[in-house]
């Protein structure tokens, strides 16, 4: 196995820059997603680690080897791609042997290799199938199988689940997490769903327009986000961000209420400084449940209800300003009513509005 490790890497397409200085370790055996809006340079990035794109600066180094130079076939890395990219006129048994057969792999070896991918993903009853005979969920395992049999350093995956539907997203998602733990491949995963990378990642790397946001393990991204855009981007649904100015004794002013906030979330922030509060929809209580620690009621009245089944959720408006809360599905809020909500203090975000950096602890 090995590690990745990105040092001030840049990526340019002309005049266009789509990475940027970009500094990241993915530590050898773990899991890695990198997660992102459409055009952050995601993938980009990833293509990069393969060699399918070159670079114009920095180095990328997989384990001890700085790769720059190296050609893709020598770089020890397996890609899995969102268009699962088999080969149509072979059956599933030659697709999962072609790359193996090009390294020129013994064959003893080949007939070690094939049957124990085969075995790990389940599809040995489908090794004489061509890939129009297969579904989309089985053709994600034959692509995962071509993988496997080559055993690399590490794994490389695009996107893969974008093609599937709702359901067979969520057990490839699984299958694949199992995977990784079970062959403890070091892995990078390349995903603009914010779900699979929480759901998914040991760590998740967070990028926006070519420029790395934040590192960290999901929960430590979800609770303590570094700026506005990580604040936004993870969390479904995402989390209330309010503008307003810090007034004396630290309390925020907003256009639709006031919100004392708590020193720690506070910092350094002085009184004028114009801010963005963020609260979390699960860190607005509705009435039936008691809040966490200290509280501040808040009239809201209900303008969209959204009934998902197993949870409501709830947009609320006061004055100008519009709160989405979640609701017990049982005790339902009616649409032009007016709902007390009580908003947890020790939950609150505050960030500066102009550096949109993370204010407090």
């Amino acid at each position: 196995m090995a590690s990745v490790m990105f040092k001030q890497v840049t990526k340019r397409f002309g005049q266009v820059s789509v990475i940027e200085g970009l500094d990241l370790e993915v530590r050898d055996h773990e899991f890695m997603v990198l997660v992102g809006p459409s055009g952050c340079g995601k993938s980009t990035a990833l293509r990069m680690i393969a060699g399918l794109e070159d670079i114009t600066g920095g180095t990328i180094s997989i384990g001890d080897r700085v790769v720059n130079e190296i050609p893709p076939k020598d770089r020890d890395v397996a890609m899995v791609f969102q268009s699962y990219a088999l080969y149509p006129h072979m059956t599933v048994r030659e697709n999962l042997e072609f790359g193996l057969r090009i390294r020129k792999t013994p064959r003893a070896e080949i007939d070690r290799l094939v049957p124990e991918a085969a075995h790990i993903l389940g599809i040995q009853e489908l090794m004489e199938r061509k890939p129009k005979e297969l579904s989309g969920g089985q053709r994600q395992r034959v692509a995962l199988g071509r993988a496997i049999v080559r055993k690399p350093s590490v794994f490389l995956f695009d996107e893969p689940l974008s093609n599937l539907d709702a359901k067979l997203r969520v057990e490839v998602r699984a299958e694949i997490k199992k995977l990784q733990a079970r062959l403890q491949t070091t892995t990078v995963y390349v995903t603009h769903d914010q779900v699979e990378a929480m759901t998914m990642g040991h760590r998740i790397a967070i990028l926006n327009a070519g420029k790395l946001q934040q590192v960290g393990a999901p929960l430590e991204v979800y609770e303590k986000p570094a700026n506005l855009f990580v604040a936004g981007f993870i969390g479904t649904p995402p989390m209330n961000l309010i503008r307003g100015t810090l007034g004396s004794g630290g309390v925020a002013r907003t256009s639709g209420f006031e919100l004392p906030v708590p020193a720690a979330a506070r910092g350094a922030a002085t009184e004028g400084t114009k801010v963005v509060l963020g609260i979390r929809p699960e860190n607005v209580v509705p009435p039936g449940r008691p809040p966490r620690g200290q509280s501040h009621r808040l009239a809201l009245t209900v303008e969209i209800v959204e009934v998902l089944g197993d949870e409501v959720v709830v947009h609320g408006r006061a004055g100008e300003e519009t709160l989405v809360f979640k609701q017990d599905p049982h005790l339902p809020a009616v649409v032009g009513s007016t709902i007390e909500v009580q908003l947890e203090l020790d939950a609150l975000h505050l960030f500066d509005a102009e550096s949109e950096r993370r204010l407090g602890a």
